[in-house]
């Protein structure tokens, strides 16, 4: 009886991180809704039974995809975080909410793994989510706002759960440029409106 052949990439004892890496590669090229759990484990070479010891069930793979993703988001408002000399609470949440679009607009089906898989707030402060400073993106636009509240530019009565308006704002942004009808526009186009969402953002979350 023919077997099927295994990926020259997977090595016994490794199963788990194979099987995360083909789920990655899918929901990137494919968008998560791609990814089923028989077709990552015929890519593996494996069956779909073997997979069953690493993740209950395509869920839980999905879990750790989104919080990989997540923490590829978290490392692009990282960068533009690091790019900043002595920010403001204004600076930060301007970085964290151009990160998130950059994220989005460079890895657009990561990015909807990331954020439309998970089903609930658990993974949001999950280091399994985080990136390289140890952060999560919903830790890095809660920092920004505290630092807006230090600052004295945002009101503290108003900073609960401000996170739900500002993300809301700029995730809708992100994915009417990603998948929706703003995704023709020219890169030049996208950035100029990128800054402008985000502006709004920061001016709006004042009067939540």
């Amino acid at each position: 009886m023919p077997t099927t052949p295994r990926r020259a990439s997977y090595h016994h004892g490794d199963l788990k991180a194979t099987l995360l890496r083909e789920a990655i590669d899918v929901a990137r090229t494919e968008g998560p809704h791609a990814v089923t759990l028989r077709d990552i484990t015929r890519r593996a070479g494996v069956s779909v039974t073997a997979a069953y010891r690493h993740f209950a069930d395509r869920d839980a793979l999905m879990i750790t995809v989104a919080g990989h993703g997540q923490g590829q988001s978290a490392r692009a408002m990282e960068r533009r975080i690091a790019a900043l000399h002595e920010p403001t609470g204004w600076d930060l949440l301007r970085a964290v909410g151009l990160g998130y679009i950059d994220f989005a607009r460079a890895e657009p089906g990561l990015f909807q793994a990331a954020y439309l898989e998970p089903v609930d707030l658990a993974r949001t402060e999950d280091p399994g989510a985080s990136g390289e400073g140890g952060r999560t993106p919903y830790q890095l636009l809660s920092d920004a706002l505290d630092r807006m509240v230090a600052d004295g530019t945002l009101p503290a009565e108003r900073r609960p759960h401000a996170e739900v308006p500002a993300w809301s704002a700029v995730h809708g942004f992100a994915m009417l440029v990603v998948q929706g009808p703003l995704r023709e526009l020219p890169p030049e186009a996208v950035d100029a409106l990128s800054h402008r969402v985000v502006e709004a953002i920061i001016v709006g979350i004042r009067q939540v």
